[in-house]
């Protein structure tokens, strides 16, 4: 299993646990956050960019897969708001990948995983153009004036969703 963390530094060679800001989490406890590979475009953005993600899961219906999908071969997608394609053609990510030895499940959903000791990544990976990137991953890109119309419909859905950073998306 690869493990990453996505970031807009490009210069980061120590990850040092953090406290979680979550209040679910236990704030006593510092952590280094990673995601796993399947997850990785959901993170495939510049850092505030608010986004509404889903992919298939086992249990996902086909109507669920005809409403939210516009072809078959694609399982995984990235809805963005206008307002964020210029800032998305122009940010270059660092993918940092680490030993996932160091690592336990936190969410499966999410696919984060966590690590209570401080990481030195393996590799660190530049991506340039992040809408070919999510292209060559398969992922199906959404641009939209909104996204909390199709985050309401999406958290009623039979689909694994994020949504990231709404804090950021229009009223």
């Amino acid at each position: 299993m690869r493990l990453f963390h996505v970031s807009e530094e490009s210069d980061i060679e120590v990850f040092h646990p953090r406290t979680p800001d979550r209040d679910d989490l236990d704030k006593s406890v510092g952590l280094v956050w990673a995601i796993d590979e399947k997850r990785l475009p959901n993170f495939l953005t510049p850092r505030n960019c608010p986004r509404v993600t889903y992919h298939i899961n086992d249990k996902s219906t086909f109507a669920d897969r005809e409403m939210f999908f516009s072809s078959p071969t694609v399982e995984h997608a990235v809805v963005i708001e206008h307002e964020w394609y210029n800032k998305m053609q122009n940010t270059k990510l660092y993918i940092y990948e680490f030993d996932s030895s160091g690592f336990e499940l936190q969410d499966e959903v999410a696919g984060y995983y966590v690590s209570k000791a401080t990481q030195i990544p393996i590799a660190k990976h530049t991506v340039e153009d992040l809408i070919e990137e999510l292209i060559r991953r398969n992922v199906e890109i959404r641009i939209t004036d909104n996204l909390h119309n199709i985050a309401d419909r999406v958290k009623n859905s039979s689909l694994n969703w994020s949504l990231c950073r709404m804090g950021y998306a229009k009223r």
